[in-house]
């Protein structure tokens, strides 16, 4: 996987390649001596994100945890969202099929909980060396079905390559969301609370393999009350929450004794481990009471629990949390 970042240094490395082509290819080459791990994700991803143009339809666009387009009907908004797993970072190879491709289909799911919106159609890209077991790609395959049928997504094609890597599978989902009801990361206000669903940390536990996208929980909270900011824990509180934070333009006070913990998590868990998939949300204080009492009776299994406020950005008062999950500066 490496190699795929790796410069070509030598012009003859280029089968046909023009003996000028060394001249000129080496010492563009060399200079390219920054690597991902350097920079990690969110680093990449601006440099990346900000060459690029976009349509007017588009309502929002990369940098959110789903893209949201207008339609010609000017009715519902598309929405569109694509997510991986690979084997060695986000299960262990050793792991059941099944479980593997359950996760696969949920993760984009959960995107869409963090946008309020309604998943309708999918398509799978499966990249696997060509010695992997068939029963294998057969079980997982039955995973992703089983996901899909969970919240009535259809699967409707996708497609297949073989690799000298690891097995990687890509889920992207189609679905919408009313113009009303989305929500993105950028509508945080200074003195909002901040809540979480569920526990956090659960990832020791492998809860990471079967949870369940709180899309149900999220559809609920935009039909009820006004959502100013929302997104899911995928990279862990202490990754998650400065970006929130960050797209809304706010600084945050976390009170770490109120962070709702799984069976054996401690908090560092809870703040770095990721994979938890629950809801983080901002909204007015105004709303609190009777958003906790509505909860209590809508969703009388599931915890739902204050843990802190957005605050005034500033060097000051911006809590610093240890780092969650950043991709590409992982150890391996």
């Amino acid at each position: 996987m490496k190699r795929a970042f790796s410069p070509c240094l030598l012009g003859d490395q280029i089968p046909g390649a023009p003996p000028q082509a060394r001249t000129d290819i080496a010492p563009l080459a060399l200079k390219r001596t920054m690597k991902l791990r350097d920079i990690g994700e969110d680093r990449l991803l601006g440099r990346l994100l900000s060459r690029l143009s976009l349509g007017k339809e588009v309502v929002n666009g990369p940098g959110d945890d789903c893209a949201l387009m207008e339609t010609r009907d000017h009715g519902n908004l598309l929405v569109l969202k694509t997510d991986c797993v690979v084997a060695g970072v986000h299960f262990l190879p050793t792991a059941n099929a099944l479980d593997v491709g359950w996760k696969a289909m949920m993760r984009p799911l959960s995107d869409f909980a963090a946008t309020s919106a309604v998943p309708q159609f999918a398509l799978i890209t499966l990249i696997a060396p060509e010695q992997t077991n068939v029963e294998w790609v057969e079980r997982l395959y039955r995973g992703l079905g089983r996901a899909a049928k969970r919240f009535k997504v259809s699967i409707v094609g996708g497609e297949t390559s073989r690799t000298r890597g690891p097995v990687a599978i890509s889920v992207s989902v189609a679905g919408f969301v009313e113009r009303d009801r989305c929500v993105s990361r950028r509508g945080g206000r200074v003195g909002d609370d901040l809540f979480v669903t569920g526990r956090l940390g659960g990832a020791v536990r492998q809860k990471h393999l079967q949870f369940i996208p709180r899309i149900a929980e999220s559809r609920w909270l935009t039909k009820n009350f006004s959502i100013h900011a929302m997104m899911d824990l995928s990279d862990g509180l202490g990754a998650d929450l400065p970006r929130l934070a960050k797209a809304s333009r706010v600084g945050f006070a976390i009170e770490m004794e109120n962070l709702p913990l799984a069976r054996g998590a401690k908090i560092d868990n809870a703040i770095s481990e990721g994979e938890d998939y629950e809801l983080l949300f901002a909204i007015s204080p105004r709303e609190r009471d009777r958003l906790l009492r509505s909860w209590k009776k809508k969703f009388p299994k599931l915890l739902l629990t204050r843990i802190g406020s957005f605050s005034q950005l500033s060097t000051r008062n911006y809590q610093l949390l240890p780092s969650g999950y950043i991709h590409f500066q992982q150890p391996a």
